[in-house]
Order: structure tokens, then C-alpha cells, then sequence
């Protein structure tokens, strides 16, 4: 007799392996996505993964190829590498530290063009049989040359007209968004950074920063343009009809707002509040404004968000919100309180409104070459965003135009051109007369080819002092 344990029992049945293939399928699928979407994600993020600190590949390359040159907008040299008889390799600043913060540094890290072009400078794009070549020679690879917007008399201009004062000069295009010119001081010479890095680091005097795209001040007047464009959205046909009565001084509640040194503007409509850069007026303006509307106007001109820039820098900051006090909405349309503005901002809005309100996506890098003169890369003229109508522009620059020939811009009013602007005399201290002189603006104002924002700090009224600056690069660019 068979042993009945030993009989299978016909009425079990063999478990399908559904549920282990279907796990498997899973697993396989989510492991080639992730391998897609690597390849995919180092294709398209190529230069961002090369220029990690954390990747060794940069030594590997820079052990190949010799780092390559930057060039001004005319040709001539602005950062190259200089190989001595030993083949020790030092970067070279010909110009030293008139061009520090916008060309930037190459060790100690990277600072400036030296940074956002890395990719293209330690790369090398000629062909094999030049390859062959050079290592015949015993030489490493050429890197690929960069050519930038950079115009040397402009920067040499801003630089020196800036003179010992510390802040901050761009010098842009409008139409196409180029960068000519950018200064910043206090500066140092990238030729010597390597000795003197410790010392700068440990310094109160911010050498390193650049005050154009990272230095964070109050805009004073120039806010204004902001507060103009929102009483325009808001008034429409109407704000031909707004008066007021400036005696140098706004008082609502428990708030004040004073005049510029208290001065008394006397009889005001809104063209020439503006042009005379009255406190009291553009404070009465304030608190008449919607203030969600007001917020979403700060909204579309890209306070508290991202901006459409390459190298570092930082965001500006202007809130308003219902619960915005009416002391608060006084600061906040006369730019002061807690508001805070980059100069690189100041000068895209101004560059918007000199373009019929479409923005241009600043740049500064134009081309890349390789060493044979092949062309690599070129970099087009971009728009970015509308940030205005056509029609808010229009009106805008008619009140900038109008803060030059009847206003506070006058030292540049009866020139063989028409600029338009608008000066900012910014306080920093509370409690103190002690401010900042900003200017922005473009010229011609019928047809704006160069738009140049200043400021300069603890100098006092930017009519007396950042507006003679402004006439020196238009002077220049124009050929006045």
C-alpha cells in the first residue's frame, strides 16, 4: 500500500508567478527610465555638470588644454593665459581690475565670465589632426576663445568718472539686451588674487562683491517709475487730472513723508510729480493704490523672483499685500522702507521701457571661437518677457524725457540728443539725511540705442552726481 503522504494532492493547484513578473517588468522599466533620463539630463546639462566643483573632469581637461582667452566686443584681450618657458601657466588680466566683477576670476574658484563661460574655456574645439599636432609639439590643446559685449571705452569711462566713490555702473543695449559696459568699486586686480585672496576675504570693504548684479540698495525716486506705471494701470485716461499741492512735506495719520531737503514743490499734476522727484506727491499717490494690484505689478516687473541672468545675483525685494500699512505704502511709492533693488534690475526695467516694454535677455557673451577661428557658438538676441504695454512705455518715457527737460536730469537737457531718465537721491540711514545718487535712463529717447543705470553711494543728489556720468557714456556711445 502507498503511503497516502506521499500522494500529491490533485486538487492543489501550482501557484502562477503573475505577480513576480510583474514586479520584475516594473523594476526594469523604472531602471531604464532612470538611465534615460540621466543621458538625457547630461546632454542638455552638459555645461552645468562640467563646471561642478565636485567634478574631477575639470582637472582632467584643464591638464589637456590650455585655458582660453576672453575679448572685448572690439578684439582685444581681457583675460588669457600666459605660459612661461617651463610651461607654468599664470591667467593674465591686461586691463588689472577695470574689468574685475563682470570678467571676473579663474582661482581661488570663479568669479564673473571666468565662471558662467568656464564650460567653453577649458574645452577645446579643434579638429583631431590639430590634436596630432600639438601633441608632436609636446603642447597642450588651445581652450576656446569667448568674445563678449564688453566695450573697453565705456567701461574705462564708467570706471574712472565713478572715480573713488564705491558703487555700481551697466552700461546695456536695450534692443538686443547686451551688456557694454559693467563696473563696480571697490574692486581688486584678479592678476594678484592668489596673494592677496585672505585679505580680501576677511575684509569689511565687500572688494569681491559685485555691487551691479549682487549689491541690494534702496532705489529712492527711481522707484517712482514703478509707482507711475501702476497709477497709469490704474487710472487709465484719468491721471491727466490728478493735482497736488506739495508745501515739502506729506502728512497722514501718524506718518510723514518729507521732500528732498525739505523742499517745497508747490502746484503738482502727475507729469511734473515726477519730473521734480516729489516725495509728497508720490506719497499721497501710495496710499490711493489697490494694493493687490499694486502687488501684482511688482509681480510682472520680477521683484521677489528669478531674473533672466547668467552670472550671480541677487533679488530684489518690494512687498505689498492688504495688510501693507499706510506708513509702509508712503515708503513703499517713494522707494525707501523696506525696499531693496539691484541695479541690474533697475536697469532691465529701464531697458524695457526704452524697448516698448518687451525686456531682452541681458547677455554678455556674444560668440565662442576655436583657436583656428571656427565659429563654435553664438549666442542671439533673446526676448524674455513683456513687462509693460506698448502704450505704458510710451508714457513713461514722455515723464522720463520730461525729468530731463523740466526736471531734476537737467544737466542733460538742450544736447544734440534726447535722453530720457529718471534720479534717485536714496536714504540708507534711518534718521539721516545721508543717501545714495542713482540715475537710469537711454538715449535717444525717440530711438533708444544705450541705456546706462548708476549709482554711487553716500554721494548725496543723484542729479548733481550720477547724471554727469550718465552724460559722459552717452556723450561717448553717441558719438555727441
Amino acid at each position: 500500500m502507498k503511503n497516502p503522504e506521499n500522494k500529491r494532492d490533485s486538487n492543489v493547484k501550482t501557484p502562477k508567478p503573475y505577480p513576480i513578473i510583474a514586479i520584475s517588468v516594473f523594476f526594469v522599466c523604472l531602471f531604464a527610465g532612470l538611465i534615460v533620463y540621466i543621458c538625457y539630463y547630461s546632454a542638455t546639462n552638459k555645461q552645468e555638470l562640467t563646471n561642478n566643483s565636485h567634478n574631477t573632469r575639470q582637472a582632467i581637461l584643464l591638464a589637456q588644454n590650455t585655458r582660453g582667452t576672453i575679448y572685448s566686443n572690439d578684439g582685444q584681450v581681457l583675460a588669457e593665459t600666459v605660459t612661461d618657458s617651463e610651461g607654468n601657466e599664470t591667467r593674465n588680466y591686461p586691463f588689472g581690475d577695470l574689468f574685475a566683477h563682470i570678467v571676473g576670476y579663474a582661482s581661488n574658484g570663479r568669479a564673473g565670465i571666468e565662471s558662467f563661460a568656464n564650460y567653453y574655456l577649458i574645452n577645446t574645439s579643434i579638429s583631431l589632426s590639430e590634436k596630432v599636432q600639438y601633441d608632436s609639439a609636446g603642447q597642450k590643446y588651445p581652450g576656446d576663445s569667448v568674445y563678449t559685449t564688453l566695450d573697453v571705452e565705456l567701461q574705462e569711462i564708467a570706471y574712472n568718472q565713478l572715480s573713488a566713490y564705491n558703487g555700481a555702473v551697466i552700461v546695456s543695449d536695450p534692443k538686443t539686451g547686451e551688456i557694454l559696459a559693467m563696473v563696480s568699486k571697490p574692486g581688486f586686480d584678479p592678476n594678484t588674487i592668489e596673494d592677496e585672496w585672505d585679505s580680501l576675504i576677511n575684509s569689511d570693504g565687500t572688494e569681491l562683491l559685485n555691487r551691479a548684479t549682487q549689491g541690494l540698495y534702496p532705489p529712492g525716486s527711481t522707484f517712482k517709475i514703478v509707482t507711475a506705471l501702476e497709477y497709469l494701470r490704474e487710472n487709465n485716461n484719468e491721471y491727466s487730472d490728478y493735482s497736488f499741492n506739495c508745501t515739502g512735506s506729506y502728512t497722514l495719520g501718524e506718518d510723514t513723508i518729507n521732500c528732498y531737503h525739505g523742499e517745497s514743490h508747490g502746484s503738482l499734476d502727475f507729469f511734473k510729480s515726477f519730473a521734480k522727484s516729489c516725495n509728497s506727491s508720490f506719497a499721497n499717490i501710495g496710499v490711493s493704490l489697490d494694493r493687490d494690484k499694486f502687488a501684482s505689478t511688482l509681480d510682472d516687473l520680477m521683484f521677489n523672483s528669478e531674473l533672466p541672468l547668467d552670472m550671480a545675483y541677487k533679488q530684489s525685494s518690494a512687498t505689498c499685500s492688504n495688510a501693507t500699512s499706510t506708513g509702509d505704502m508712503m515708503q513703499l511709492a517713494i522707494g525707501q522702507g523696506a525696499t531693496s533693488m539691484t541695479p541690474m534690475h533697475l536697469n532691465m526695467i529701464t531697458c524695457a521701457i526704452a524697448n516698448g516694454g518687451t525686456l531682452m535677455k541681458p547677455y554678455v557673451v556674444s560668440s565662442v571661437e576655436c583657436e583656428n577661428g571656427t565659429n563654435v557658438e553664438t549666442f542671439n538676441d533673446e526676448q524674455y518677457k513683456t513687462l509693460m504695454t506698448s502704450e505704458e512705455a510710451d508714457i513713461l518715457t514722455e515723464m522720463m524725457v520730461g525729468v530731463v527737460e523740466n526736471g531734476t536730469a537737467s544737466r542733460l537737457k538742450g544736447l544734440s540728443y534726447t535722453a530720457a531718465g529718471k534720479t534717485g537721491s536714496a536714504e540708507y540711514k534711518t534718521g539721516s539725511s545721508d543717501s545714495h545718487a542713482w540715475f537710469t535712463g537711454f538715449a535717444p529717447a525717440e530711438d533708444p540705442q544705450i541705456c546706462v543705470t548708476i549709482i554711487i553711494e553716500d554721494a548725496g543728489s543723484g542729479g548733481e552726481y550720477a547724471v554727469p556720468l550718465a552724460k559722459r557714456l552717452f556723450d561717448a556711445y553717441l558719438g555727441a
